[in-house]
């Protein structure tokens, strides 16, 4: 089975943190990510950019909208995700539990949501 994993953050928690607090956090998760590979079960991991530079495809008239920005307001965005293939249910949430966001960054408002996946096009 197939996991897509979403990692969270709260964008006005990471903001009030002191740049020194932020590189010191963000200095963790290259040992982390690299630990959480090193299971061989990791099929998928990304980073994502700023949500200013994201763009918005909705259907509209017939025709496909473009719009810049997130597509929902929300207190938590989207920093990353990952794609996992775990044997049960159990294995899915131990390798999820192994990303940063499920370990570190409680002040700024990490976490991460694990969703079993339906289809997977790889």
């Amino acid at each position: 089975m197939k996991y897509l994993g979403l990692a969270y953050y709260n964008p006005e928690k990471f903001a009030a943190m002191a740049p020194a607090d932020v590189e010191a956090l963000v200095s963790q998760c290259p040992p982390l990510d690299e630990k959480m590979r090193a299971t061989g079960k990791v099929l998928v991991a990304a980073s994502l950019t700023e949500p200013k530079d994201w763009m918005t495809l909705r259907p509209r008239g017939g025709k496909t909208k473009i719009s810049d920005g997130p597509y929902t307001e929300s207190k938590e965005m989207v920093g990353g995700l990952f794609i996992i293939e775990a044997d049960s249910r159990e294995e899915a949430l131990r390798l999820a539990a192994m990303h940063p966001a499920a370990l570190l960054g409680e002040e700024g408002g990490w976490g991460v949501e694990l969703i079993p996946m339906d289809f997977y096009l790889g």
